[in-house]
């Protein structure tokens, strides 16, 4: 599935309404400061209407054909080969890219290696049972082969950050003209159905494990200085 589907979608009366919705989202979203480091992979050319890139120096677009905003620093790469240091984002969009990718599981696990432990995660996928989707297929079926093999669902989605260690912070539901979120729970509803779109927010847990062995040879320090107080309890007790 190419990716000037998503363009000429954004051109149609309602898809011009989604981008509109769609950079509200993203503007709530970005809660990091301006002095850690974000990462959008999949340039759109509307940054502006949801970054201000006077104050956020280290947004960083990362795509294949340098597409994004010129007032953004830009990075011509592939999402599933990242170069970027591990550990190192605060912040990591993902405007529909993960539709278009045929390697979208390498470039989730190249996201979750960027990522900082709480870093968080923005991403924006097309509803696979929207109308208006399927239309706007029907219209460009040129640009969008292979289109029902890429639209992912979002209970798919998150069950793959939930392999990943993620915790969902927001979910969003882009209608006709108007869009909700929902607070770190995933409830199926109805109007699901007839969303263009929907937002995701996660943030990346890492926990740590207590080390097993360390375990076992407490048990068995404990387990020594018992057998050593019983049995000079027994020789006490014979002595007397």
């Amino acid at each position: 599935m190419k990716r000037q589907f998503l363009f000429a979608l954004y051109q149609t009366p309602r898809g011009k309404l989604l981008q509109t919705m769609e950079a509200n989202y993203l503007r709530r979203s970005i809660t990091v400061s301006c002095k850690q480091q974000q990462l959008q992979i999949g340039g759109l050319g509307w940054e502006n209407e949801f970054v201000d890139f006077s104050l956020y120096k280290n947004y960083l677009i990362l795509d294949g054909k340098a597409l994004g905003d010129a007032g953004a620093l830009k990075v011509t790469a592939k999402a599933f080969n990242l170069p970027i240091q591990t550990e190192s984002m605060d912040l990591v969009i993902l405007p529909h890219i993960l539709e278009f990718d045929a390697r979208r599981f390498q470039t989730l696990r190249e996201v979750n290696r960027v990522l900082k432990p709480g870093g968080e995660l923005v991403m924006l996928n097309f509803n696979p049972f929207s109308m208006s989707v399927r239309f706007q297929f029907l219209w460009d079926w040129k640009l969008a082969e292979s289109w029902r093999a890429h639209l992912i669902t979002k209970a798919r989605v998150l069950d793959w950050l939930k392999l990943m260690n993620f915790e969902l912070l927001t979910t969003a539901e882009f209608g006709l003209d108007s869009y909700t979120i929902a607070h770190g729970k995933f409830e199926f509803s109805f109007a699901s159905l007839f969303a263009m779109a929907y937002g995701i927010k996660a943030v990346k847990r890492q926990y740590t494990l207590i080390p097993l062995t360390a375990a076992q040879q407490r048990r068995t320090n404990l387990a020594a200085v018992g057998l050593g107080l019983k049995s000079n309890l027994h020789r006490k007790v014979g002595h007397d």
